[in-house]
Parts: C-alpha cells; sequence; structure tokens
C-alpha cells in the first residue's frame, strides 16, 4: 500500500507563509538591482568588490528561498466550523 505522503519530499507551507516569503523575495531581488546599479557610482575597487558581494548573496539568498517554495506544499485552509 502507497501512502500518498510518503513520496512527497518537500515540506507543507500555511498561504501566509507562502505570501511572506514570496514578499520577501521580490524584495531581495529588488535590492539587489538598486545595489548593483550603484556601483557605477562607487570609485573605490574595495567598496564596489563589497557592494558586490552583497549582491550576490541578496541574489543566492533570493534562489534558495525560490528552491524551498518549489519543494513546498501549500496548505490548504480547514473549513471554518459552523457556530451555532
Amino acid at each position: 500500500m502507497t501512502v500518498s505522503c510518503a513520496a512527497f519530499d518537500g515540506y507543507e507551507i500555511s498561504p501566509r507563509f507562502r505570501i511572506t516569503v514570496e514578499e520577501r523575495i521580490a524584495r531581495l531581488e529588488r535590492d539587489a538591482a538598486a545595489d548593483e546599479a550603484h556601483v557605477a557610482l562607487l570609485e573605490d575597487a574595495e567598496h564596489i568588490g563589497r557592494q558586490m558581494r552583497l549582491v550576490v548573496a541578496q541574489r543566492a539568498e533570493a534562489l534558495r528561498m525560490r528552491i524551498f517554495l518549489e519543494r513546498a506544499r501549500t496548505r490548504v485552509p480547514r473549513p471554518f466550523a459552523a457556530m451555532r
């Protein structure tokens, strides 16, 4: 007998948590783009290097979170019990 949840390797997350993670991904990607654009204004090579490491870290974190969401299943909210 095969159990359906045994075949699922990922995580089950709430819809609210999924939205929070998606918003964080969008913010990281937006900040990475802004920080990369800021490099053109910098003159010091060390500062440019630090700025680019920041951009790489932001994009890596966004990618890590995207992979997490790909592996995660969103939990279906339970219906509320009827109040009597």
